[in-house]
């Protein structure tokens, strides 16, 4: 027979629920969520569904292979690999002519090798730094911009264009040798310190179509906050295209600072990719002799790191197509060849 509340139920974690025609009682107080219980949902859902949606795609092996050997050359390397110094070896030798230099050696007798690995620790900081401000800085002012709408998004858009139409490069170049910035950490978000004008009005773009969508509509109607919309609604489904940005940041990062390098722009020792093409270019003897290596060294290190980032950032964009997480993770069934023209079109930039 159905059971009715008391007075004394009032006082406990309990409650009436009603099956068909009968109805019981449960006893909250007794059902807990262990602290174990919770990091172990946690791991399955972040940790061993992305590993294996990443996994799963060889252009995530491919990168993350290739990137971990910078991480490697930037930790390990350094530690463990001489510093880059005048004299070194005998001058002039090729690559693998000699254990002592197994890249060869400049005209000055420096180790090409321990050059390009005592490169790479500054060089990995100022990728991160700089890839990391422009894509950060687009994704607020592209959403907030896009879901806002009406003065928040002309303010916010017409200083978007202001930056858009001045040359990032100039401005680099005067503060460069204004202040002559060393740091890393700094040189990065200065190199893409206007990057993020054209990713934002993009990212704006996708948001206004975006803010339309049903899902969104039910959020406001519950009376959901805007920054919660704007992180579990909106910004999720701008990941894929957030992740490619921002290898294309990272790779622009790469290439402007290894130019500024090579023209002097900026302050260097032995230790830079910029240099090494600097002083292979300026070596009139260099491409006639048949010492063609000094070029090329830096180049394939630069080269291969782009490649890296872009490679890892089109397959960590399946990381985000929930249907596939599912069905590698073995929660569901689907077809594969659904799932993959699902990513390509989640992915394509």
């Amino acid at each position: 027979m159905p059971v009715k509340p008391t007075d004394s139920d009032s006082d406990t974690d309990s409650e009436v629920v009603s099956d068909g025609g009968f109805s019981f009682e449960v006893d909250e107080s007794n059902i807990e969520v262990t602290r174990g219980e919770r990091l172990r949902t946690f791991f399955e859902e972040y940790v061993y569904k992305s590993a294996v949606v990443a996994w799963d795609d060889w252009r995530t092996r491919i990168g993350g292979a290739l990137l971990l050997v910078y991480v490697l050359m930037a930790t390990v390397g350094v530690w463990y690999y001489r510093e880059p110094d005048i004299v070194q070896a005998e001058p002039n030798l090729e690559p693998f002519e000699s254990s002592e230099a197994p890249l060869g050696t400049s005209q000055q007798g420096i180790d090409i090798l321990a050059q390009a690995i005592h490169a790479t620790p500054e060089m990995l900081l100022m990728v991160l730094a700089g890839a990391v401000w422009a894509t950060g800085v687009a994704v607020i002012v592209g959403t907030v911009a896009g879901y806002k709408g009406g003065r928040t998004d002309r303010i916010l858009t017409t200083f978007s264009d202001i930056l858009m139409a001045i040359p990032g490069l100039p401005i680099v170049m005067v503060v460069a040798f204004i202040y002559r910035p060393s740091d890393p950490l700094i040189i990065g978000p200065l190199i893409a310190v206007n990057y993020w004008a054209g990713l934002g009005r993009s990212i704006r773009s996708q948001v206004l179509t975006l803010r339309e969508e049903p899902y969104v509509e039910a959020s406001r109607t519950m009376g959901v906050s805007t920054h919660k919309i704007l992180i579990k609604d909106i910004i999720p489904n701008l990941m894929p295209f957030v992740l490619v940005n921002f290898a294309f940041a990272a790779r622009y990062v790469v290439f402007a600072s290894v130019g500024l390098y090579y023209l002097g722009v900026l302050p260097y020792g032995l230790a830079n990719w910029g240099l090494q093409l600097d002083r292979a270019y300026n070596d009139f003897s260099a491409l006639s002799s048949g010492r063609e290596y000094l070029l090329l060294v830096p180049m394939i290190f630069i080269m291969v790191l782009g490649l890296a980032l872009v490679l890892l950032a089109q397959g960590l964009d399946r990381l985000f197509n929930p249907r596939v997480r599912t069905r590698l993770a073995g929660e569901s069934e689907s077809d594969p060849e659904d799932d993959d023209e699902e990513v390509t079109s989640m992915g394509g930039v």
